[in-house]
């Protein structure tokens, strides 16, 4: 086929939609997931992938430095995180664009009892940006959205009205599902172990610099 002939192709990775649906589905093993690969695993013969995005927001420190065990877990988290972040970079054409991650101190009303929460801001925010900056600059035939939050809705229906000739393809990570999304969408999947297993880093992995990133002891 010839090079005029292929799809291109930009991915837009929800990170933590992918990660929570991960834990839910008992797939820790597949943490480690190098991203361009799963999506290449997606794709078609006729389609060439041109850019991967991924959307995440780096871990940050406890609110209360005063609980150690709290302290000690959030810094455990960070390290592998930081870890699979640097395994990301090494990439080529790959984009991480960061977010915030709050935490937030959670009472029950029922006891009493207190405990510091989290959310994670702007990942849909920087979404949408990217997406549509992509669709006015005409960089891609087709964006493969790999979330299930529903909040993008708006941006695909934006996009559908103004560029008829583009299409969104939306992954479902495991344990995820957005009917607004399947409707909206041109076409939609839900994202499968097998695809995961053959997306994944090596256990050992040497930078450009020499520096060896590992998989976490916990993430097999």
């Amino acid at each position: 086929m010839s090079e005029s002939a292929t799809q291109r192709i930009i991915a837009y990775i929800d990170g933590f939609n992918l990660y929570f649906g991960l834990r839910e589905s008992g797939y820790r093993r597949y943490y480690w997931v190098n991203l361009k690969r799963l999506v290449e695993n997606l794709l078609r013969l006729d389609q060439r992938l041109v850019m991967t995005k991924y959307f995440t927001a780096r871990i940050s420190a406890a609110a209360s430095p005063s609980n150690p065990a709290l302290c000690e877990k959030l810094r455990a988290k960070r390290k592998r995180q930081s870890d699979f972040l640097e395994a990301l970079e090494t990439l080529a054409d790959f984009r991480i664009f960061y977010g915030h991650y709050l935490h937030r101190p959670t009472t029950c009303h029922r006891c009493g009892h207190c405990w510091a929460d989290h959310e994670e801001k702007m990942t849909d925010v920087n979404m949408a940006t990217e997406l549509l900056r992509d669709t006015f600059e005409d960089r891609f035939d087709t964006a493969i959205l790999l979330s299930a939050d529903s909040d993008l809705v708006p941006p695909i229906r934006v996009l559908r009205e103004l560029f008829p000739r583009k299409r969104v393809v939306v992954v479902f990570p495991p344990a995820r599902f957005s009917h607004h999304l399947k409707t909206v969408a041109h076409a939609h999947l839900s994202l499968g172990r097998a695809t995961l297993a053959r997306s994944q880093f090596p256990d050992q992995l040497t930078k450009s610099d020499g520096h060896v990133l590992r998989r976490p002891g916990g993430w097999r």
